[in-house]
Parts: structure tokens; sequence; C-alpha cells
């Protein structure tokens, strides 16, 4: 098994880590349904709508 001979510095650590924290938030965009944000391609979480059509029955 693999045992590293030196100690990682806080310098090599924290500079590979940096590659995650340039991440932004997901897009949104919005339902023309409702005009509420949702994410793209996904099923509206607020009336169930995706392409014009009701995909999930509501209970309301």
């Amino acid at each position: 098994m693999a045992v590293p001979k030196r100690k990682t510095s806080q310098a090599k650590t924290a500079s590979r880590k940096s590659a995650n924290m340039k991440k932004s938030a997901p897009a949104l965009s919005v339902c023309p349904q409702c005009h509420q944000a949702k994410m793209p391609h996904r099923v509206c979480p607020n009336c169930n709508y995706y392409d014009g059509k009701e995909i999930v029955a509501s209970e309301k």
C-alpha cells in the first residue's frame, strides 16, 4: 500500500481543492405555465408541467 513520504503542504492541498470552488449555482429557467423558476429540462415542481403537458397528476 502506498504511503506518502512527506506531509502534504497546505498550499498543495488548497490548490487541489480550488477547482471545486469555481463551480457556480445551477442555471434556472422560467416555467411557461406558472412563470416560476425551475431547472431547465426538468418537470416544474410547482405546476407539474413539462413541454406544455401535465406529467404528474396534481393532488389539488
